[in-house]
């Protein structure tokens, strides 16, 4: 046989090893961190921990995300999806515009038969265990796999997703910087069905200490710094009745060691009032969003100006744009908050 011969047979070899290795790499890459770039899409992601909470992880990450960018987790309401949250909430805009990555969880009705977030299961909502050890595996993984900024990560949630939300506030309060309830619960109101349907629709009657001690004792070993916490609620309202916006403004408040009466309040468009809780320092610690009229939903307002977001659809309700004014609160359009 010809030296070229067996040079060529080798060339081909090569190749077609190497074809061989492409093709995994493209079966196992949303098993691999960091195997993917962010490129402007909504995409599952398996192999991400071991899931004890049986959950879904979708994600969207604007094309060309720098190292060191924020992440936000954002978990979806009751009979809604991880599609349904990017499609209408707005976060997906200011991915883009301020750059960071959205982690979205999704349940299913495997785990619930509404799809809702277990936030009234202690066997699912506390620290370790459940959902909230799935979701903080995502979190994790995501940082690891965009390089993101570990002191700037934050989480949100609708309803169900809010209340896992705030119990995710008080369960990793060493990994979430900030957090918004969106017309959801105070943080490990209910261990019960039954008591979960007590918390939504009236007060439960703790004093703010009490309300705080279930944050406390949610991480016992932490004692500081906390998630700055944005609670955002509609006055008609009848399914999370404003009364949980109370209470989450008693519970955080009183982790943050700061009193109940506000320092300063802002109003908004939308009939929306913005009462503002500082810390020792005189930055915003706690903020309650009170929406004049609104029912039980994620306030949005659909336009392309900049404080314009989202799509109006079921529990999707127009009135201003939640997901902007979180933002600002957060800091992560990089700038001074206009509104303080």
């Amino acid at each position: 046989m010809r030296i070229s011969t067996v040079r060529d047979a080798t060339r081909r070899l090569a190749s077609f090893v190497a074809l061989c290795l492409l093709a995994a790499l493209a079966v196992t890459a949303g098993d691999v961190p960091g195997a993917f770039a962010a490129d402007g899409t909504l995409r599952q992601i398996t192999g991400f921990g071991s899931n004890p909470g049986n959950l879904q992880m979708y994600e969207y990450a604007p094309a060309g995300l720098p190292a060191g960018a924020p992440l936000v987790v954002a978990l979806h309401g009751c009979t809604q999806s991880a599609d349904d949250y990017y499609a209408d909430s707005g976060w997906a805009k200011y991915a883009d515009l301020w750059r960071f990555a959205v982690v979205l969880p999704q349940t299913t009705t495997a785990n619930n038969l509404m799809s809702c977030f277990s936030w009234f299961d202690p066997a699912k909502d506390a620290r370790g265990v459940g959902e909230a050890a799935s979701v903080a595996q995502m979190t994790g993984y995501a940082l690891r796999q965009y390089g993101g900024d570990p002191h700037r990560v934050y989480v949100t949630g609708l309803s169900a997703g809010g209340g896992m939300a705030a119990d995710l506030l008080a369960d990793y309060p060493d990994v979430f910087a900030g957090g918004a309830i969106d017309s959801g619960l105070p943080a490990q109101c209910a261990a019960s069905l039954t008591a979960a349907y007590g918390c939504q629709s009236g007060d439960q009657g703790l004093t703010p200490a009490q309300w705080g001690d279930k944050v406390r004792r949610s991480d016992p070993g932490h004692a500081g710094p906390w998630p700055r916490v944005a609670i955002w609620q509609g006055t008609a309202d009848y399914t999370v009745r404003p009364v949980n916006a109370t209470e989450l403004r008693d519970q955080w408040t009183d982790v943050w060691g700061i009193g109940q009466t506000p320092s300063g309040t802002v109003s908004l468009p939308g009939g929306t009032t913005a009462s503002v809780y500082a810390d020792g320092s005189g930055r915003p610690a706690v903020e309650v969003y009170s929406v004049a009229g609104l029912g039980h939903g994620l306030a949005v307002h659909p336009g392309s100006a900049a404080d314009a977001c989202g799509a109006v659809g079921a529990y999707f309700l127009d009135a201003i744009c939640s997901t902007y004014y979180t933002g600002l609160f957060w800091g992560l359009d990089g700038g001074a908050v206009p509104h303080r």
